[in-house]
């Protein structure tokens, strides 16, 4: 039987957001250095993590191209006293988020991007044990930081997984938004998934071009989480 071809969103998210090439940009990357204060701009004093996958981390461009550093721009061309800590770690699961939460909660926590659950999808890991993961990392940031703020990114998988599986795993993000409420990115990768001219060579990951819109989706919807007194 001839097999139907992928179509190539579905060739794109198939082949995994997350290369197994560890290497955290954490604490310290260009994305959470502090800049050059223009004048009458406030010195960043509060702190927004993004704790993602190989998208976050900006596999195959420089960090300073990828979405997370260009949110850092965006955050002091607006002077938003904000400076973003890029915890993002390339073939990172729900499960490996959650394990690394401890560390990451050592150090203060103003507002939480949370970019995970591809990979638990793209590896067929049972889909409430993923809403679990990403439940309890939110829970977990809470219980240590009140006030924090949750920003959740959403996801989609490709149609040849079945179309109950796609269908819940979409829903999952909107589902725990909604009950925790947290603010959400419908799908991260808006425009850019499927589109040849915005990613690399492999066709899987976003080349700086497509990390720019990339920082466009989010900020869509982060701009006001930050800006809320």
């Amino acid at each position: 039987m001839n097999r139907r071809p992928r179509s190539p969103i579905a060739l794109w998210v198939a082949l995994c957001l997350g290369l197994l090439g560890f290497g955290l940009l954490g604490w310290g990357t260009p994305a959470e250095e502090s800049p050059s204060h223009p004048s009458g701009t406030p010195p960043a004093d509060k702190i927004l993590v993004v704790l993602g996958d190989s998208l976050s981390a900006g596999f195959g461009v420089d960090p300073s191209e990828a979405w997370p550093a260009r949110i850092q721009e965006k955050i002091r061309h607006s002077g938003l006293p904000w400076k973003l800590v890029n915890a993002g770690l390339s073939g990172d699961t729900s499960a490996g988020g959650l394990r690394r939460l401890d560390w990451i909660l050592r150090r203060p926590v103003d507002a939480l991007l949370l970019e995970l659950g591809s990979n638990d999808g793209l590896r067929g890991l049972p889909l409430e044990a993923t809403r679990t993961n990403l439940q309890m990392v939110i829970e977990r940031t809470r219980a240590k930081h009140p006030n924090v703020r949750i920003v959740l990114a959403g996801m989609k998988m490709p149609e040849n997984l079945g179309e109950a599986y796609t269908r819940q795993f979409e829903s999952l993000y909107s589902d725990l938004a909604q009950s925790h409420q947290a603010a959400l990115i419908p799908f991260l990768l808006e425009g850019v998934g499927g589109r040849p001219e915005l990613n690399l060579p492999d066709q899987i990951h976003p080349n700086a071009e497509g990390h720019r819109r990339v920082a466009t989706n989010v900020w869509k919807v982060l701009q006001p989480v930050l800006q809320a007194r």
